[in-house]
């Protein structure tokens, strides 16, 4: 690959928004804890992804069977994802 575009490839990578997730509203955290609690889970740390998904994200929340799980809702606060932290 040539010197330009490797250059072009760059200016690309460090030109491009990054995305971070949010902090959820009160709104929001309400139904979010609401949704977690209905599988059994509390604690962690919640974000909204700001892609435009919709997506609610719980990190490291300890749930009844006493592990930790990540977890994902859309933005009906559906569980989309269950995963073993």
């Amino acid at each position: 690959m040539n010197r330009s575009a490797i250059a072009a490839c760059a200016l690309f990578a460090l030109s491009a928004p990054a995305f971070a997730d949010t902090p959820l509203s009160d709104e929001e955290a309400k139904s979010a804890t609401a949704a977690a609690a209905a599988w059994g889970c509390e604690g962690g740390k919640w974000e909204k992804e700001t892609e435009g998904t919709g997506v609610y994200e719980l990190d490291d929340a300890k749930c009844k069977d006493g592990r930790n799980y990540d977890l994902k809702f859309d933005k009906d606060f559906k569980l989309i994802v269950l995963s073993a932290d």
